[in-house]
């Protein structure tokens, strides 16, 4: 960025802003990043609500009940055991289970869908260019000799 402030920088000569030998950055479309989004968002929201459910059966929570050895049996146990012998109704176990076995209902598919579509979105957005300082920064490592403001005592290995 430095040495873009510095140097002269000739015309373009009326060759288009996208050109990437005129010296100019390329420029997005913006009409181009938004159906990308848009992509992104329908993709994560299909794969939220479609995911959901087979990463329950995954984990143990299946339709014929809890399977055996699973993720799902380990926490059906602790939660047993936590209260003395049976699971509570409406736990986080007896939630994932209903959830495992007759499938998850229609506002859940849809909180799930929106949040899903709003990380694919924001996954897929234009990202801001990084800062690039215009001055020489400290970045703390002072193994070129020079004592730190922060630790004046500093010693420095010859």
């Amino acid at each position: 960025m430095l040495t873009a402030l510095c140097s002269p920088q000739l015309p373009s000569a009326g060759k288009p802003p996208d050109d990437p030998t005129s010296g100019e950055p390329p420029q997005t479309h913006p009409k181009k990043n938004r159906l990308g989004v848009a992509i992104a968002a329908v993709a994560g929201g299909a794969v939220a609500v479609v995911g959901a459910p087979m990463v329950l059966g995954a984990a143990g929570f299946t339709g014929a009940g809890i399977a055996a050895g699973s993720v799902a049996a380990k926490m059906m146990s602790a939660a047993a055991i936590m209260n003395g012998g049976g699971v509570a109704a409406g736990s986080l176990v007896a939630t994932l289970q209903s959830a495992g076995a007759a499938g998850l209902s229609m506002s859940s598919n849809v909180i799930l869908g929106s949040v899903g579509s709003a990380l694919g979105g924001w996954l897929w957005r234009e990202k801001k260019p990084s800062h690039e300082p215009t001055t020489e920064e400290d970045d703390g490592d002072d193994r070129d000799g020079a004592g730190s403001p922060q630790d004046p005592g500093a010693v420095v290995p010859r």
